[in-house]
């Protein structure tokens, strides 16, 4: 029972997810801050987990055409954020630090060398909150390529009780993205590591 459960969420909440997202994008006047400019130039793209529900859709605003994927827990719930993801035209590498990392990692850089970009969470799939974990700088550092970070900040929102606290902006208010190309050229991992945390901190919601 509780595999069909699934597999019946998995086909009927992300479009449910999907609406909602494209509600609140609608229903909210939206401002971009673009700290650096931001080209047509290949990223690694990073937001904080609590940030999902606004971030894909500014990246999809800036960057429309990008091919692009997203590394996504294999756990339930990142199914049914793959499912949310893909109507977004963003497609799922599924594999987590903890589980299936090789693996997920092959994936991105082969789709990086196809030129896409990849998108990541860098506190996901478990937290802790506003940790940075060794994937997108160990991407980015790989690969040579500049990290695209988006943040938001909302005039009104929920903010829930998950590990994440995840933001959900309330309608009819305003949404400042924050909008930044970042390199870490010459860095070692530890140090990108406090550089990319010290920036996503800078514009998010605490």
């Amino acid at each position: 029972m509780k595999a069909f459960t699934r597999k019946l969420g998995a086909v009927v909440l992300p479009p449910l997810f999907y609406l909602i997202m494209r509600l609140l994008w609608y229903t909210n006047r939206k401002t971009f801050h673009f700290i650096t400019p931001i080209d047509e130039r290949q990223h690694v793209c990073v937001c904080w987990h609590a940030e999902l529900l606004m971030s894909p859709q500014a990246y999809r605003k800036i960057h429309p055409r990008h091919k692009a994927s997203a590394i996504i827990s294999a756990h339930f719930d990142g199914s049914l954020i793959a499912g949310t993801l893909k109507l977004l035209r963003i497609d799922a590498l599924r594999g987590s630090s903890k589980k299936g990392a090789r693996q997920v990692l092959l994936q991105a850089f082969k789709r990086i060398r196809d030129g896409e970009e990849v998108l990541i969470t860098p506190d996901g799939p478990r937290g802790p909150r506003h940790s940075m974990s060794d994937g997108a700088i160990g991407i980015a550092l790989k690969s040579k390529l500049p990290i695209f970070v988006m943040n938001y900040q909302a005039s009104a929102y929920w903010q829930l009780g998950s590990w994440d606290r995840f933001v959900i902006p309330k309608p009819f208010g305003k949404i400042d993205f924050y909008i930044q190309s970042l390199s870490l050229e010459g860095m070692t991992l530890e140090e990108a590591k406090v550089f990319l945390k010290e920036k996503m901190l800078e514009h998010t919601i605490v």
